[in-house]
């Protein structure tokens, strides 16, 4: 779901305030000019410092400076036109201008370090994404998979939020999670908890199994790398889910983690009831802490996993992100054009920012010959359930 760019969209901007750059330009001409029509005692070559202002919010601190320069040039000719170049009025306006010129370089070019900082750690940010959250494969199985990763923060393109999803003997083994924390800060938690789960998925029989390893490998790293003005505040959320290739059910075990939706045919829509357990980092627990919940996951029906990023974001109201309604609506696309038009109304809804991040996972079972169940909203249990 990631989109390219081409050439185009790189000279575009330079394009576009190199045609700005003629408003103060204009202004600057237009000011000049007025000004030796008006009364005398009228006097607008004060209004000459808009010019370099205007320039500073769209070009960078040499336009700006040249904009600067031709301000001071047209003041000074102002004053030579009437005579009074050197008068002590003239040579006030003259020099104030020129300061406040130098100064909106010099904020220019404050800016522009700052921007040139903050995209060596979003380039940073992105490798360290790539690298951890693996592109899930589009089949595995029965299954269809979709994924989206929307960051919160300007200056990195990643968070606390992740997924994984690996193949095992008769099935697939899933998981979404969100460590606490955002940017850089938490990728070595998640670069743990990621490599923790693709490796235990293949050795733990059970799920009850492979979230007590993943509880074990959390717990390990904070007590080694957890800073101590933040003991016990730092934890994962995490829903494991087992999807089995001759049954349609899914197991689940939720560890903090909000519940996925199921969108069924017809736009009904369901949330399974789950028995959470505490988040990994909070209580060094075993496989008998967990309790595998159960539900029917039926040939066309579409599981949708989300973090909390997704259904706490806000409008400019305050008024929270409507994700079920708008998730019923779209039930019928397949997942990637569920997640594509989630993506389109949670950044409307939004305005383009996100006060969390934002991680999705949409897993469609494919029809197959396969007799039909009775559909389980909920049940519990330990180890292996069927």
């Amino acid at each position: 779901m990631n989109a390219g760019h081409g050439w185009a969209g790189v000279r575009q901007p330079r394009q576009s305030s190199h045609a700005l750059l003629l408003i103060p330009i204009v202004l600057i001409l237009v000011i000049t000019v007025v000004d030796q029509l008006v009364p005398g005692d009228i006097h607008l070559g004060p209004l000459l410092v808009i010019a370099p202002a205007i320039t500073a919010s769209f070009a960078g601190p040499r336009l700006t400076g040249l904009i600067g320069f031709l301000a001071v040039a047209a003041q000074a000719y102002i004053g030579w036109h009437f005579g009074v170049l050197f008068s002590r009025n003239v040579l006030v306006q003259i020099l104030a201008l020129a300061v406040l010129s130098a100064l909106i370089v010099f904020f220019g070019l404050v800016r522009e370090r700052h921007q040139r900082q903050l995209a060596q750690v979003r380039s940073v940010a992105e490798a360290a994404q790539h690298s951890l959250l693996w592109p899930l494969p589009e089949r595995m199985g029965p299954l269809r998979i979709a994924c989206l990763y929307l960051a919160a923060e300007d200056e990195a393109q990643i968070g606390g939020d992740l997924y994984a999803a690996t193949r095992v003997t008769g099935g697939v083994r899933i998981m979404i999670g969100d460590v606490r924390g955002k940017g850089l800060s938490a990728i070595g938690e998640s670069a743990l908890l990621l490599g923790a789960f693709r490796e235990a998925a293949h050795r733990h029989a059970t799920l009850p199994d492979l979230a007590a390893t993943l509880e074990q490998s959390v717990t390990r790293y904070l007590a080694d790398f957890e800073p101590p003005a933040e003991a016990g505040e730092r934890f994962a959320t995490t829903l494991l889910l087992e999807l089995p290739d001759d049954d349609h059910i899914t197991r689940m075990i939720s560890c903090g983690h909000p519940p996925p939706l199921l969108l069924s045919p017809g736009n009904a829509l369901t949330v399974p009831s789950l028995h959470p357990a505490p988040p990994l980092g909070i209580a060094e627990t075993g496989p008998d802490a967990y309790t595998i919940d159960v539900v029917s996951f039926e040939p066309g029906d579409t599981l949708l996993l989300y973090t909390d990023g997704v259904i706490e974001a806000r409008d400019a109201q305050g008024r929270f992100y409507p994700f079920e309604a708008r998730a019923a609506q779209w039930n019928k696309a397949g997942p990637e054009s569920l997640l594509h038009h989630i993506q389109r109304d949670l950044l409307a809804h939004t305005r383009g920012r996100l006060n969390d991040d934002a991680a999705l996972v949409a897993l469609h079972r494919e029809p197959d010959s396969h007799r039909r169940h009775g559909r389980v909203i909920h049940s519990s249990g330990f180890g292996h359930a069927s």
